[in-house]
């Protein structure tokens, strides 16, 4: 009798579990645990889904497009070369802060078209005949060939299929917007270079016709019309060259086009 209590006392000092009276009682209570795990998952809430990632800030959107009013402005000459602006009254013109012309304006730096004068704005760069002269040697070193290599390798039908960007920039030209004529100017040659397949050189080409874009012309809106539409005009002769595979045509207006008025 003693024994016995003493093994009672020892079961309950340690809370040792009764062991299962059988195998099947044993599968019946793993069972009814995972029943009941399965009820619990089911019931509880679903993890909550990670946020949807963030619009860009409507900064960045305004800045784009004050970027883009600048840039018109600088061809069009609204923005005069050796004059000092500041962002703040800037920022007036468009309706916007300071700062989105600031960030602006330090983009418009990094590409040359003005410098930081400290505490009072950006002064839009002067460029002088060298500085253009340049650039259009520069333009003529890496697009003369590329134009070479793809007079040589497109099909005539490839060419033709340009043929409504060199008519856009022909209406812009005939209008005397500069800025218009700037934009279909570029988008041209983008899409000349576009055909072959080397988008670094698309972007490079790109920013170096930009650059020769300030300042475009100067003189009366009548003779800058003039010089457009020559300029426009070589749009379409350099696509008739291209078809003909005529490559001293090629090589002769592509030089003579980057020191024309819009390059």
């Amino acid at each position: 009798m003693e024994q016995a209590r003493a093994h009672d006392a020892y079961r309950l000092a340690v809370r040792v579990p009764e062991q299962p009276r059988s195998g099947s009682a044993r599968g019946e209570h793993t069972h009814a645990d995972a029943d009941a795990g399965v009820a619990a998952a089911a019931e509880s809430p679903a993890p909550p889904s990670p946020p949807a990632p963030r619009k860009p800030v409507q900064r960045s959107s305004v800045r784009g497009q004050v970027l883009d009013a600048l840039r018109a402005a600088l061809v069009g000459g609204d923005l005069a070369p050796g004059e000092v602006y500041s962002a703040p009254v800037l920022g007036e013109r468009f309706g916007v802060s300071a700062t989105p012309v600031r960030e602006a304006m330090q983009q418009l730096a990094i590409e040359g078209a003005v410098e930081v004068v400290p505490n009072r704005g950006f002064r839009v760069t002067e460029r002088s005949a060298r500085e253009l002269g340049e650039l259009a040697e520069v333009r003529a070193l890496i697009e003369v060939p590329v134009m070479l290599r793809l007079a040589r390798t497109v099909p005539a039908a490839r060419w033709c299929e340009l043929r409504p960007l060199a008519e856009a920039s022909v209406v812009a030209a005939a209008g005397g917007d500069l800025a218009r004529y700037a934009e279909s100017d570029r988008a041209f040659h983008r899409a000349v270079l576009g055909l072959s397949g080397n988008q670094q050189l698309v972007q490079v080409a790109d920013d170096l016709h930009r650059r020769s874009q300030w300042p475009l012309v100067s003189g009366p809106v009548s003779g800058r019309r003039a010089d457009l539409i020559a300029d426009a005009a070589e749009h379409a002769a350099l696509l008739e060259a291209l078809v003909a595979r005529d490559l001293v045509v090629v090589q002769s207006l592509v030089r003579e086009h980057f020191a024309g008025a819009g390059g």
